[in-house]
């Protein structure tokens, strides 16, 4: 699943939510080339779920000071 809730996000350690915006980066990559590839974009809403997913864990990080 690539949308995670916030208070799922805030419950998570540092190291868990590194490891975690590591895959969905993986999985956005992965995503987009299928996309640019097929020139099918029925998976866009995919897509936008996991950026935004990427940046609440960013954010949270950010916010505990672990990535700076």
């Amino acid at each position: 699943m690539f949308f995670i809730k916030i208070n799922d996000i805030r419950a998570l350690p540092d190291s868990a939510l590194l490891a975690k915006e590591g895959e969905l980066a993986l999985e956005l990559a992965i995503e987009r080339r299928n996309i640019a590839a097929t020139g099918v974009s029925s998976k866009i809403i995919k897509v936008r779920s996991i950026r935004r997913t990427i940046a609440r864990i960013q954010t949270i990080l950010k916010e505990r000071g672990a990535k700076e």
